[in-house]
């Protein structure tokens, strides 16, 4: 997608006058359509259905980049992009299982559209909660590192927590704080093979996170209908998403394993000064 719509941002940003909003209400009108096309359940108009969801797709995420772009940004208008997307899978599921079902009288498709919506909001709600977690998380760390600081600890963290890259003079530590702790320690330990992986991944401008709800709905709603193949192709971008969903939760596991050493390495100067034990 981004290689077709940043070309298309910086023509539509630099020689044209349309909002972020607009673009926004176009890929969601658009969305609409490919519904409509999916609900005729024959192939070319499920050929026909993808194309339009590909079209829609292109325009949300044109959205973003040039309100980032041009500074046009508002609350709404990000409100308006989350609701539609959630909008336009719940039409296209319905109608592409409800059109498969009517015209094959397999039952299958009606659960299969109840597992599309649960896990396209599955994937959002839990991408919002991560990083509501991981937010959290740092604030902890900082709190628990100025509270030492005030109790009397020392006011440097041990190097093996910090970013190789990082100085760790105290006052560079206290204004970077939530930037500085390595809290993927414990993953990278496990799995050493995965920085490798990501720059490679990162140099053919492939997303590291392979499967998210972007390709989840490009499986479903554009590969599957193109090949006739819509119960597979959903499937297994089900299974896929399931198991990428289960990576994260457990990356998140072994960060919160970092956080718990990081605490314990902040909290120790402190209880030891203040117990008149020497740190070391």
């Amino acid at each position: 997608m981004d290689p077709l719509a940043g070309r298309l941002v910086v023509t539509t940003a630099n020689r044209t006058s349309i909002t972020p909003n607009q673009i926004t209400w176009s890929a969601f009108v658009l969305g609409l359509g490919s519904a409509w096309c999916f609900l005729q359940a024959e192939w070319p108009w499920l050929v026909a259905g993808a194309a339009v969801y590909h079209v829609s797709f292109i325009l949300d995420c044109m959205d973003g980049k040039i309100a980032r772009l041009k500074g046009t940004g508002t609350i709404l208008g990000g409100w308006l992009d989350y609701v539609f997307d959630r909008i336009r899978v719940l039409a296209c599921t319905a109608a592409l299982m409800w059109g498969q079902y009517r015209a094959t009288g397999q039952e299958v498709y009606l659960l299969l559209g109840i597992g599309v919506v649960f896990l396209d909001m599955l994937r959002y709600v839990d991408a919002l909660q991560i990083a509501k977690v991981r937010r959290q998380m740092r604030r902890t760390l900082r709190q628990t590192y100025e509270q030492s600081v005030v109790s009397g600890g020392s006011a440097a963290l041990p190097a093996s927590l910090l970013r190789e890259d990082f100085d760790t003079d105290p006052d560079e530590i206290r204004v970077r704080l939530t930037q500085t702790v390595d809290l993927q320690q414990e993953f990278r330990s496990r799995f050493s093979w995965y920085p490798g992986m990501r720059e490679w991944l990162r140099e053919h401008r492939i997303r590291t996170h392979l499967v998210s709800g972007i390709e989840f709905q490009m499986a479903v709603f554009i590969v599957g209908p193109l090949l006739g193949a819509v119960i597979p192709v959903t499937i297994g971008a089900a299974a896929l998403l399931l198991l990428f969903e289960a990576l994260i939760m457990y990356k998140l596991l072994l960060s919160s394993r970092d956080l718990n050493r990081a605490l314990a390495t902040i909290r120790l100067p402190a209880e030891s000064s203040a117990s008149g034990t020497p740190a070391g």
